[in-house]
């Protein structure tokens, strides 16, 4: 199966959800969330991420995340990443129970394509304190695409985590998987990066970015947007409709897409140092917001 039926198989079967100017979307990918060991790119952000999440809910957005959100590469159980991130679960009951959570998979949650595994460890977890089995994510469910069409324009907007471009690690996942947990998490910590990661090897990035684009065209430049690659992407108006939301393991610092008032932003969330030399994180906008329409092929 080529990376373009598997873009448009990713399409036919995504959920569909309408949305108007009124909506308000935050898209996130690639949290790596993982066990805060010295393998967890997550961990050197999640107060970062945490703070912008709150933001978010409080202002009343609906979360998408783009696959990636859980490091299930390096780590084998999901019970490790609950443990080490419970406070951002926490806010993630929260999005879930109003119906303002929309999760996809990756590479490296990619098991969250099985039913049984979902059912298993994220309807549910054991509360210490209280001794007793507690609601996680109940009936939860995960999907390769998403897609948002508006009420008025009729405009789509297709979301998919982006690994469908990339055959070693849609089909291969597996042995990555292997590879990642036997050699590459060890390698980490001499400053070794895994080849097979997109965000890491630059050539594969070019290779996945050229197929994705590929597909935009044939299919009526559709309004696009992945993460996989870690790389920020926000086209003009007029070219190739690929949009990035970049990551969250960025150097101190997470990426991400707004979509508000019927338009589309790129986003940075940092710490910053203030005059008097206290920390705080700031939002920065990098690109927009720009009006979704200005991207509609007739």
């Amino acid at each position: 199966m080529s990376s373009q039926t598997r873009f448009s198989r990713a399409y036919k079967n995504a959920p569909r959800i309408s949305f108007n100017d009124s909506s308000k979307f935050i898209v996130f990918s690639d949290c790596h969330r993982g066990d805060n060991s010295f393998a967890d790119d997550f961990a050197n952000n999640r107060n970062i991420y945490y703070h912008a999440l709150k933001h978010y809910y409080n202002e009343g957005f609906t979360y998408c995340e783009l696959g990636d959100g859980d490091e299930l590469w390096e780590n084998i159980e999901f019970k490790s990443v609950l443990e080490a991130h419970k406070n951002v679960f926490t806010l993630l009951r929260l999005f879930f129970a109003e119906s303002r959570l929309h999760r996809l998979v990756g590479n490296h949650d990619m098991v969250y394509m099985n039913e049984r595994y979902v059912e298993k460890n994220l309807y549910q977890y054991f509360n210490k304190v209280t001794g007793q089995d507690e609601p996680l994510f109940p009936n939860i469910s995960f999907s390769e695409g998403l897609v948002l069409q508006h009420e008025v324009t009729g405009q789509e907007l297709f979301m998919l985590h982006g690994h469908q471009a990339d055959w070693m690690n849609y089909r291969g996942w597996k042995f990555n998987r292997f590879m990642v947990r036997a050699l590459w998490r060890q390698l980490q910590v001499f400053g070794i990066s895994d080849p097979t990661s997109p965000a890491k090897n630059y050539k594969e990035l070019i290779k996945v970015e050229r197929r994705t684009k590929k597909w935009i065209i044939d299919n009526n430049n559709l309004f696009t947007i992945t993460g996989h690659t870690h790389r920020p992407r926000f086209p003009e108006p007029g070219d190739i409709a690929y949009f990035n939301d970049g990551s969250c393991v960025h150097p101190r610092s997470i990426t991400g897409l707004e979509i508000e008032n019927g338009a589309i932003a790129l986003i940075k969330w940092q710490i910053a140092t203030t005059e008097d030399g206290t920390l705080k994180v700031i939002r920065v906008l990098l690109e927009g917001p720009q009006k979704l329409i200005d991207y509609k092929t007739e």
